[in-house]
């Protein structure tokens, strides 16, 4: 134990020391004045701290607008791909906002995503000699649990598949994908003012971290500005209330909390299937339900209650059948009382799922033949999990939600986001989402 301790202050240390602030100029030719030079070949080691991971040197290719010169502008060259590549920076925890400046040479077409595949920038088009600077607000963390002067008094219980996670190693990952990427520049500086939103919940909240699984909490960042809000998404696949709490995953987060940050709640799933004496909906369901509010309240936070999602059950009638018994009833009578704010994503999801009616609900959820993926043997057909579509327009519901209850935080939202009514959720053939290389077969835990 003493010797664990000793390792853990070690960590501390050499955290506390480490670089938090970075300009890097993508390009083969002299990096400009106050940039780190990076060329196809800056692959990522612990002790260089930055770098390309795992990259296919035969498609990232360095391209330039006009000769290089010293003194040279961040837009005069680029480096892109046509397939998905992956670049790292090792940084201590905390928020950061990425400056991410795009094109140049030639047209491209970028999309942007962090950590475990955490939805940023979609798309991104720029004409040739176009350049197109964007900024969002990163969560980075690790498991480890400090003080309020930085010790580190405990550990997050993480699951043996959490280990491989991206977004519990120390670095910042930013995932380039898209049909022509181009990144000329990424500049990446602390910011400790931000409105964390921090996200607690199970599977159908979690940053899954393969293909074609998704959820609504990997998708939200891409629709609030940068530097004003930064989501901290700790939920975990198979999770309930009361695991949350004793895997130490609230306490974790409750650590980072300042005031005015929020802690949206969304359990019910795994909660449900809990069995024994005083195990149940309106007992020690509701009772944690008003723990996560008042632990949150107690450090100025501001709670914000998410009823289950509906799974896709549908009767012979073409209607959603309550697969999820008083669950979600319980979070409706603690947000009454409680006076906490409630996103009744139960309700939203039941006409949404209607309106696309049993068959086209399947484009929404992972449904795919047997090798429509790497290593997938067997057919598909998770009716809880949703692939990205679905993750997207659950996402557009919480949204939607986050403006009908004029929380603070929606004046944050992007610009130009159109009203959103369930019952007309987007087409399937209008959405688009370059796949990532990341793919598993395997179905998260939960159900």
């Amino acid at each position: 134990m003493k010797t664990i301790i000793a390792l853990m202050l070690l960590c501390s240390v050499a955290n506390a020391q480490q670089k938090t602030s970075f300009k890097f100029d993508f390009g083969n030719g002299e990096a400009a004045i106050g940039y780190i030079p990076v060329t196809v070949r800056t692959i990522y080691t612990d002790a260089l701290g930055y770098g390309f991971i795992n990259p296919d040197e035969e498609e990232l290719i360095g391209r330039a607008l006009k000769p290089y010169k010293k003194n040279k502008s961040i837009t005069v060259d680029n480096i892109g791909s046509s397939k998905p590549f992956f670049f790292s920076v090792k940084l201590p925890e905390g928020n950061y906002d990425v400056k991410v400046t795009l094109g140049g040479s030639g047209t491209s077409a970028t999309t942007v995503r962090a950590e475990c595949r955490r939805l940023f920038l979609q798309n991104i088009i720029t004409k040739a000699g176009e350049i197109r600077t964007e900024t969002f607000t990163v969560h980075v963390k690790d498991s480890l649990i400090r003080d309020a002067k930085g010790t580190i008094i405990d550990k997050v219980k993480l699951k043996e598949r959490e280990i491989n996670y991206l977004h519990w190693d120390n670095q910042l990952t930013l995932e380039f994908n898209d049909t022509a990427s181009r990144v000329c520049a990424i500049e990446i500086t602390p910011n400790t003012k931000a409105t964390t939103i921090f996200l607690s919940g199970n599977s159908t909240v979690v940053d899954q971290d393969r293909e074609p699984w998704a959820s609504w909490g990997q998708m939200i960042p891409s629709f609030f500005e940068g530097k004003n809000i930064c989501i901290a998404n700790y939920a975990e696949s198979g999770e309930t209330l009361s695991s949350f709490k004793s895997a130490k995953r609230l306490q974790k987060l409750l650590s980072l909390m300042k005031a005015g940050d929020y802690l949206f709640i969304e359990f019910g799933h795994n909660d449900m299937k809990q069995k024994g004496e005083g195990i149940g909906p309106f007992t020690s369901y509701k009772a944690s339900l008003k723990y996560f509010i008042s632990e949150t309240r107690k450090k100025g936070g501001i709670p914000v209650l998410v009823t289950s999602m509906n799974r896709r059950t549908f009767d012979s009638t073409g209607h959603i059948t309550n697969s999820l018994g008083d669950y979600p009833e319980a979070v409706r009578q603690t947000a009454k009382e409680e006076n906490v704010a409630l996103v009744d994503l139960n309700a939203m999801s039941k006409i949404m799922y209607e309106a696309w009616g049993p068959e086209k609900s399947i484009k929404a959820f992972v449904h795919y033949p047997a090798n429509t993926f790497p290593n997938q043997d067997k057919k598909l057909e998770d009716n809880t999990h949703f692939n990205t579509y679905g993750a997207y327009e659950i996402c557009r519901c919480i949204v939607q939600s986050i403006q009908d209850n004029k929380l603070p935080i929606a004046k944050y939202l992007k610009k130009g986001i159109t009203k959103f009514n369930p019952a007309e959720p987007d087409a399937v053939e209008k959405w688009y989402w370059p796949q990532s290389v990341l793919m598993a077969a395997v179905k998260p835990d939960g159900n």
